[in-house]
């Protein structure tokens, strides 16, 4: 093999390049793995081929010591997976870190584990198989953090590459999110990845291979092929597939040296359990990525025994000791259990296909039928049938020499399967029935469509029959033409239809003890609820007072799981209020992981309320408002004083400790419902609420000067500072308070925004600093202004949210705006009006309806009663008799103007005035007009000058 490999590169390179060093280095990874003593079983992650020969091999060499793959720390999990429904994933969870960034937290490694895996069905031999000892070697779940790079991005894998589609992504709808988000944001641990890490490599093997992804690629030229193979055709094509990947990654790839780091680590472990056991490795297997069974490290290999010591040097052939240490573990408390999985999880945590893991899961119980295999199952395992006894011989197989298989296997072509119609033709009438149910107008011509489609799809791609991606484009192609009507695309209807997103589930005695604690708190709603349906819960709390314990605990559930687990339909739960009937759609089953996470944290889902919100209000970035919530929870789900009382005090620190008044809206809120709650059901109130007011009081005075000139912090702040200072000022006086702290923080407050200086308005009339009159007056000066007329919207802005601290300014509020929209004239209103409707809308959007409520009581209830409606802030009243027009003034001015009354009259036209001429009076008998007298009694310069250059015109004696 070697020789007809380098004949082939000197063939086609005519020199002495890279490419036979590669192809001679194939063969001699191939050949340092089988030499091995310790036989190397190369698998890939979810592959059918390789699950076939593991069950083959297990059953012929019946090995005592399984060497396994995976993190070893999760070892003890092993066995609960007799209780659970495949698939699901082992998990390592810490949420207390210490020596890992704080920002990491919680840390969650997942190892997914299907039926159609090698590592199960070694699994499932070693563990019910007597004299037979399962040993993990790979790195611990507290490792796989340590190797990762301080500032790894956030979707970032295990082994450093980024999780994301596979190949094309475009290929395959994705799935639904509460199916492919079963794993969360947990970190993905792997058994055997084989792709390309050579961008240019894969690319020209999916171009060539005439398919979209890769998982396709992997179906067509690997699984298929090796399906039937012998096993060490099997090894060895794996081998050299591992080699090619391995020897094509880009030189100083920080993912091959994390690889290189956990081939040492891996071979230390088995090399002291061989030397602590003293097994014989030749009784022994080690099943490893086909990746790692090419591994060029020093510590390869078996030929040298170590030390138990983790830190004494070790070597790899013999000849010189390995300076290789395995670092110790963090203080970082690990919990492990396991969680739910699906196909459609595992495709999104490791960036498959979509569809590749169930039509894996179809190929492999195609093979075992077709084969007449009898896969490993535990015995137990949920889903399974119960299987006979089964015998092992007294001993294991002898190993068989090393041949070459690959030359043969290489040089030949593929057993080509011809076309099962009767298959391909089950497939398009069961898709177009699927079709159907949802929603698109197929018949029995798109059958008969997809079925030549598909035939043509594999015969333009070489094939000899079609693969279900050959029909899954078919489908896609002749039913879903240009929409999706339905709420599935005809891709996932594929997906289905070849297997379905098949969901593991944990069984109840391999829940942790609060998971089960759960369940059987739920048990009087008499509901399974392990189903992934969702369920309704009906609960007449007056009438079945057994059922109000599960109702607490359903208003637990909802403060802790996300949202679709535990939803209210009817009924609430607030402070001082408790339902009397309620109704609940439960979907549990469907969050069996975040239930199972919670039992990390504690043994009772109270407790872990309890420890959360104690970490919420003492976290760095924890504020007064927070604290409130959390004293308002603790009271509505936990009951009792002493740890709503502790969360207080801790509030009262975190308002002192303020330097901004953001959340002064949410602590106004929120401190005024506590202080309702406790006033009603408490004879007085706690300590702590009393030390809020006090603290909060001197604490806003002090700020309040500040917060009006800062043009960051909004009226709507603002505003909420005056209401707490105002609301609480009654409660804060008789605990000791000084309003003139108040009155000083007023009077040093100089705000130049409109809407500030509104609120300053409001809070010194409130504070009788301001008469009412005078401020209608200011208010009238501001109508008058031209300049301020655009910005009046601000200052209507600004009385609005002075409603909360000052409400008995409403009805000013009502005068202000009846009073714009009378005396600005139309040219002014109408750009006006958009401009306040918009400012009211977003700075002041809950007070509207207080000052709607207040208009409705001021202006009159019909459209008959508003001709002789008299608005309260008027002055004048309307009367039947017309009042007496006084006499015009006497005198020279009067004459002239009466003698000459052309020049009034276009000067009357020409402002608008229509009054007519008052009646004259003799000179000197009349009494002139009040409001001229006024108006010439300020200014007599005026009068004189005018009275001269009359008398200068028109000289008397």
């Amino acid at each position: 093999m070697r020789g007809q490999l380098l004949d082939a590169a000197e063939a086609f390179t005519d020199g002495p390049v890279a490419l036979p060093e590669i192809l001679s280095g194939l063969v001699d990874d191939v050949d340092r793995a089988l030499r091995e003593e310790l036989e190397i079983f190369p698998v890939c992650h979810h592959s059918p081929s390789s699950a076939l020969a593991m069950v083959r091999r297990l059953r012929e060499k019946q090995p005592k010591v399984i060497y396994l793959e995976l993190c070893e720390d999760l070892r003890p999990l092993l066995g609960e997976l007799r209780n659970c429904r495949l698939p699901v994933a082992l998990q390592a969870f810490a949420s207390d870190l210490d020596g890992f960034p704080p920002d990491w937290g919680p840390l969650s490694v997942v190892a997914p584990i299907t039926e159609a895996s090698a590592e199960y069905q070694a699994i499932a031999y070693a563990l019910d198989t007597p004299g037979v000892e399962l040993v993990l070697v790979d790195r611990s779940a507290d490792h796989v953090f340590q190797w990762l790079p301080r500032d790894r991005p956030e979707s970032a894998s295990p082994d450093g590459e980024p999780a994301g589609p596979d190949g094309a992504g475009a290929a395959g709808s994705a799935p639904p999110p509460d199916e492919a988000g079963l794993h969360g944001d947990a970190v993905g641990v792997e058994l055997g990845d084989l792709r390309p890490r050579f961008a240019e490599l894969e690319a020209y093997l999916l171009h060539h291979g005439k398919v979209r992804h890769w998982s396709e690629w992997w179906d067509q030229y690997v699984e298929q092929p090796l399906a039937g193979a012998d096993y060490d055709t099997y090894r060895q094509v794996m081998v050299l597939i591992g080699s090619l990947f391995r020897r094509l990654t880009p030189e100083g790839d920080d993912r091959l040296r994390q690889d290189e780091d956990r081939e040492r680590y891996m071979w230390t472990r088995m090399r002291e359990h061989l030397g602590a056991s003293g097994a014989d490795p030749a009784h022994c297997l080690y099943v490893c990525g086909a990746f790692h069974a090419a591994s060029r490290v020093e510590e390869f290999g078996t030929a040298v025994p170590v030390s138990t010591d983790e830190a004494a040097p070790r070597s790899g052939d013999g000849s010189a000791p390995s300076s290789y240490e395995i670092s110790p573990r963090t203080a970082t408390r690990w919990l492990y259990g396991l969680i739910p999985s699906s196909h459609s999880a595992i495709e999104a945590q490791f960036g498959l296909a979509s569809g590749s893991v169930s039509i894996a899961a179809a190929t492999w119980r195609k093979a075992l039928t077709r084969g007449a295999l009898k896969p490993f199952q535990l015995d137990g395992q949920q889903g399974g049938r119960k299987r006979p006894g089964r015998k092992r011989s007294t001993s294991p197989a002898a190993p068989e020499p090393v041949t070459d298989r690959l030359s043969s296997f290489l040089a030949s072509p593929p057993a080509l399967d011809g076309l099962d119609e009767a298959e391909l033709l089950e497939w398009c009438v069961d898709i177009v029935r699927l079709a159907r149910r949802n929603g698109y107008l197929a018949s029995t011509a798109d059958a008969i469509a997809v079925f030549e489609t598909a035939i043509l799809l594999a015969g333009l791609r070489n094939r000899a029959r079609p693969t279900p991606y050959d029909f899954a484009d078919a489908a896609v192609t002749c039913i879903e033409k240009d929409v999706v009507p339905g709420r599935r695309d005809v891709r996932r209807l594929c997906e289905i239809l070849l297997g379905g997103d098949r969901i593991g589930q944990v069984g109840y005695d391999s829940l942790p003890p609060l998971a089960r604690d759960v369940f059987d708190r739920l048990a009087p709603l008499r509901l399974d609820l392990t189903k992934r349906t969702v369920q309704r819960a009906l609960l007449d709390l007056g009438g079945d007072p057994e059922l109000v314990p599960a109702s607490d605990l359903l208003w637990v559930l909802r403060r802790l799981l996300p949202d679709g687990a535990v939803r209210p339909i009817m009924g609430e739960r607030r402070l001082g209020e408790r339902s009397i009937q309620e109704s609940w759609d439960l979907a549990l089953g469907r969050h069996q992981r975040s239930i199972i996470e919670l039992g990390y944290e504690g043994i009772t889902v109270e407790q872990v309320l309890e420890l959360r919100l104690r970490r919420a209000v003492w976290a760095p970035d924890a504020t007064a408002a927070g604290a409130l919530a959390a004293v308002e929870d603790s009271i509505l789900y936990l009951g009792g004083r002493r740890l709503a009382d502790e969360l207080g005090a801790r509030a009262v620190e975190l308002l002192a400790a303020e330097r901004t008044v953001d959340d002064a809206p949410e602590v106004l809120r929120r401190i005024r419902r506590l202080l309702a709650h406790y006033r009603a059901t408490r004879p007085d109130l706690p300590a702590w609420c009393e030390a809020f007011a006090t603290s909060g009081y001197a604490h806003y005075c002090t700020l309040l000067p500040t917060a009006f000139a800062d043009e960051e912090t909004g009226v709507r702040q603002v505003g909420a500072m005056l209401g707490f200072l105002f609301s609480m000022e009654s409660l804060a006086l008789s605990l000791g308070c000084d309003r003139v702290q108040l009155e000083l923080a007023v009077r040093q407050s100089h705000p130049e925004a409109p809407a500030k200086v509104a609120l300053l308005w409001a809070a010194q009339f409130q504070l009788g600093l301001l008469p009412l009159a005078e401020l209608r007056s200011r208010c009238a000066e501001l109508l008058t202004n031209p300049l301020v007329v655009p910005a009046f919207p601000q200052y209507l802005s600004g009385f609005v949210q002075a409603l909360e601290p000052v409400p008995a300014l409403a009805p000013f509020v009502v005068e202000l705006i009846s009073t714009a929209f009378a005396r600005l004239p139309d040219p002014v209103l109408l750009p006006w009006l958009p401009k306040l409707i918009t400012t009211l809308r977003e700075q002041a959007r809950e007070l509207v309806p207080v000052l709607v409520r207040e208009a409705g009581r001021t202006f009159p209830g019909s459209l008959a009663e508003v001709d002789s409606w008299v608005p309260p802030w008027s002055t004048r009243q309307v009367t039947g008799v017309t009042p007496a027009s006084p006499a015009a003034p006497a005198g020279p001015v009067a004459d002239l103007l009466v003698a000459h009354p052309a020049v009034c009259d276009a000067v009357a036209e020409l402002l608008g005035c229509d009054q007519g001429w008052l009646p004259a009076g003799r000179s000197g008998a009349g009494s002139p007009h009040p409001a001229t007298a006024a108006l010439l009694g300020r200014h007599p310069a005026t009068t004189v000058a005018v009275a001269d250059l009359l008398s200068d015109r028109n000289p008397v004696d």
